[in-house]
């Protein structure tokens, strides 16, 4: 099965927040959604952890 789990981490505080699953055959690129950061307490940019 390809489908993977991944973290979201926000790139202006580093907050882990989001688990996602993806189709890592379909989308092979790294994922960057504008999700809602509690921390820094507005919409940033969160992107797939490592």
């Amino acid at each position: 099965m390809p489908r993977e789990h991944s973290i979201l981490k926000c790139t202006v505080c580093g907050e882990e927040v989001y688990l996602v699953d993806r189709n890592k055959k379909k989308h092979a690129e790294r994922m960057e959604k504008e999700k809602y950061c509690p921390k820094c307490r507005k919409k940033t940019l969160f992107k797939e952890k490592k």
